[in-house]
């Protein structure tokens, strides 16, 4: 491979095109991120994180590139890694500045580990280290597969992880051989909410269904009890005493109220949802007037919606995927007593992936200039993380090892499938 890499250097050099590749590629570690700028303040903690998992003096150096310079861009910064001989890059932080720095990445043939979370910048030798909808969308599809639901449908709010999540549950459902799901985007207003779900859960069939109470078959009033009769009524052995009760004296309990026509489940048994905030509370009210509840299907949404799942009682029973927050806690410790703050999502993932790098580099083969081969970066067994096991494909996805959380009656949510701990080798 390296020898590859720098037979096609010289060519490069050789007829004066293509980009400065610099030397070949040793053990630097490029880091691209926003320490400047509107995105300053997630930067820089970005990069203690960094620092702090290459903590020692045998790991690989740190070149450091602020892509949100006067004058700088993400594609420059990566530039400029290329140039030092960096043999891997972390970073940059969101989508647009990943999609501009793989430009430049996999034309020098230097794995790229980014930190946005949308897979669709996603390439060989890029690989997204944010915790993806399509992640979470296929654990909750294989777990509601596995609880014997087959039909799969969306209702998604019409924006990038709107889109997201209907794309990554379509392709999960291919992928799986289930049926081709129906999704739906809707806008932002409550009145076209409603309408759209009670066209995707075919309302108006369901209603006509309904079987409504019939009058005549109504328990009747009860008649007026009769007078008792004497004989009955008083006991033979002392006729001066007070009536015996009678069962006719017994007030008549008041009908029993008839029971609400049950109304007929929707075609679908799992729903995905893709809202937050005012736009969810409108998809709950939708949600009730259709009749689509958890009795019959299982709802499904980000793991944005742990943020607030204290306040999602109406939708109990439902589900996102996102990491158990125990696996966590050392991380968390071990940040706060060096830095005396909570690091932030963002530091998990370069944490992490600057861990990975260090252990590559460690088991490097010998003679060899890094250890951040392709087959070293997708190995089946992966890496364990702050969040959990993690690991990649030669594809450019990423897998992740999440948690399936349920909404409870009260709010919150608990643990209802847990993590495998480890990847599974057959995931997609």
């Amino acid at each position: 491979m390296f020898a590859g890499l720098a037979l096609s250097a010289l060519t490069a050099c050789a007829s004066g095109g293509g980009h400065h590749r610099g030397p070949q590629a040793g053990r630097g570690v490029g880091v691209l991120l926003p320490l400047t700028g509107t995105n300053a303040h997630l930067g820089q903690e970005m990069l203690t994180a960094t620092r702090m998992a290459m903590n020692s003096p045998t790991a690989p150096p740190l070149d450091v590139h602020d892509t949100a310079a006067p004058g700088a861009t993400a594609a420059t910064a990566a530039q400029a890694a290329v140039t030092a001989g960096d043999g891997l890059i972390l970073g940059p932080l969101t989508t647009d500045d990943t999609a501009r720095a793989a430009t430049i990445a996999t034309a020098a043939h230097i794995p790229m580990l980014a930190f946005t979370s949308d897979m669709s910048v996603a390439q060989p030798g890029v690989w997204t280290l944010g915790i993806a909808p399509e992640q979470q969308v296929r654990r909750m599809v294989l777990a509601a597969r596995q609880q014997g639901r087959q039909h799969f449908v969306a209702f998604l709010p019409d924006n990038r992880l709107g889109r997201a999540l209907g794309q990554a549950l379509q392709q999960v459902c291919e992928e799986n051989g289930l049926q081709s799901p129906q999704i739906m985007f809707h806008d932002s207003t409550q009145a076209s909410i409603i309408t759209g779900l009670k066209t995707l859960s075919a309302y108006e069939t369901r209603a006509s269904a309904v079987v409504q109470p019939d009058a005549t078959t109504q328990p009747a009033a009860p008649d007026a009890p009769a007078a008792p009769r004497v004989d009955a009524a008083v006991d033979p052995a002392n006729p001066d005493s007070a009536p015996a009760p009678s069962a006719s004296d017994q007030p008549a309990p008041p009908p029993a109220p008839a029971a609400a026509p049950e109304f007929p489940a929707p075609p679908f048994d799992a729903l995905l949802l893709g809202d937050t905030g005012l736009q969810l509370g409108m998809v709950i009210n939708a949600l009730t007037e259709t009749h689509v509840d958890s009795a019959h299907v299982q709802i499904m949404g980000p793991g944005l919606w742990g943020a607030f799942a204290n306040k999602l009682s109406a939708l109990q029973g439902a589900w996102y995927a996102a990491p158990d927050p125990a696996t966590r806690q050392t991380f968390v410790q071990q940040f706060m007593a060096r830095y005396h703050h909570m690091p932030t999502p963002l530091a998990d993932l370069t944490y992490d992936s600057a861990a990975l790098v260090k252990a590559l580099d460690q088991a490097r083969p010998a003679g060899s200039p890094n250890g951040y081969s392709v087959q070293a970066l997708t190995r089946p067994e992966g890496f364990g993380g702050v969040d959990g096991a993690f690991g990649f494909l030669e594809n450019g996805k990423t897998r992740r090892d999440l948690a399936v959380f349920q909404i409870l009656p009260s709010g919150g949510s608990r643990i209802v499938i847990p993590p495998a701990g480890k990847l599974r080798r057959s995931a997609n």
